[in-house]
């Protein structure tokens, strides 16, 4: 089963995707952790990118393509996989599926978690006072302002990717604003579907 999830910063999607790896065994591909991962064992696209992240540039398109291709050639993602924080904009979406096609595999589904753009502002600040009660370390993308910044640039790059995946029937929208075990059993009831 491969899929991405998407929504807007703060909407879930990190807390379903653990849920997810827990219940179905498959990774989550974070493009950061794999970007890391490929610097660390020195591979031919790790120097490519640590050259480029130290000179402060941004890693291009084709350089996160190969690591994504190189990850998911991996054994641990023979029965799947989950993309975070990946594709996110349609460029990377069409690489995405000319990758997949070429390894002769397919995106099963994208899920969206459907949220409250003006609700998000709140539960952006609660999770910010409930990590300074409990002690932790407060994100630094935890106030309303670096939120807003977020906000825009997922819909100006990343928000495209549902109508890009609704066109080719492989979309599914679950509201993000209900409690997260209710989140998790409409998420489980659709990867449930598409597993069977």
């Amino acid at each position: 089963m491969r899929l991405i999830l998407l929504g807007p910063p703060g909407a879930g999607k990190g807390t379903q995707a653990q849920r997810i790896v827990n219940k179905f065994g498959i990774p989550q591909l974070s493009t950061g952790d794999m970007l890391r991962a490929a610097v660390a064992a020195g591979t031919d696209v790790g120097l490519k990118a640590k050259a480029l992240m130290d000179a402060g540039e941004l890693v291009p398109d084709d350089v996160v393509n190969a690591i994504v291709s190189d990850r998911i050639e991996q054994a641990d993602c023979a029965d799947g996989f989950i993309l975070d924080g990946y594709p996110r904009t349609l460029v990377q979406a069409d690489a995405v599926d000319a990758m997949l096609k070429d390894k002769g595999q397919a995106l099963d589904v994208a899920i969206e978690l459907a949220v409250d753009d003006s609700a998000m502002v709140g539960r952006i600040l609660r999770r910010a006072e409930e990590a300074k009660a409990a002690g932790q370390p407060v994100r630094k993308d935890d106030n309303a302002e670096v939120y807003a910044d977020r906000l825009r640039a997922y819909y100006k790059s990343t928000a495209p990717l549902i109508g890009y995946y609704y066109a080719k029937g492989k979309l599914h929208t679950v509201d993000g604003m209900a409690d997260m075990d209710t989140v998790t059993a409409s998420v489980e009831k659709i990867l449930s579907g598409v597993a069977a």
